[in-house]
């Protein structure tokens, strides 16, 4: 069960006209402290993740079940993970049903059996690297334009001030390293 605070910043996400992976960033967020707090473990960062993912959506954030184009054989979403992701979402539309205690117990009582490594900050960013070299150029490139769109004015001046001064760093230290 998500908590309020949780709720109520992907709620403030939504009117803030962020994506729907923005808002269920706040339940993956949850799930990531939990396990560092020791409420429970996990075992390894992607089954974090889809337990808030999972969360987010049973809460009404409306991200999408993962695409059917081919994955990288090692990562390959399977069928399971598209039917359950789609369960979530509609269990996310209906009036919230109460759960069954002899199944959270059993989840909650197999996921404390795992440990904490999921959630510290080298494997998050380990995770983070392997998943951004998947990504192509038009993913990020779309990524960026649709970012762009919910920032307003004077943030979209700031980020291509940033870009600017990036790009500068970046042909500085090319420069360097070509004497």
């Amino acid at each position: 069960m998500p908590e309020k605070k949780t709720v109520a910043a992907a709620k403030q996400d939504k009117r803030a006209g962020k994506s729907a992976s923005t808002q269920a960033g706040e339940f993956v967020k949850e799930q990531i402290d939990h396990i560092r707090e020791g409420k429970h473990g996990a075992r390894n960062t992607e089954q974090a993740i889809a337990i808030g993912l999972s969360e987010a959506r049973r809460a009404g954030v409306k991200v999408a079940a993962p695409s059917k184009r081919p994955a990288p054989a090692k990562r390959a979403e399977g069928e399971k993970t598209r039917k359950k992701a789609n369960t979530d979402l509609k269990r996310g539309e209906q009036p919230t049903m109460r759960k069954s205690p002899t199944r959270v117990r059993a989840s909650v009582r197999a996921l404390k059996r795992e440990g904490s490594a999921p959630a510290s900050g080298v494997a998050l960013s380990h995770h983070a690297k392997r998943t951004a070299s998947t990504r192509t150029a038009a993913d990020r490139s779309a990524a960026a334009r649709k970012g762009a769109a919910t920032k307003g004015a004077a943030g979209r001046s700031e980020a291509a001030k940033k870009a600017a001064r990036t790009r500068a760093a970046n042909r500085a230290a090319q420069s360097q390293a070509a004497r």
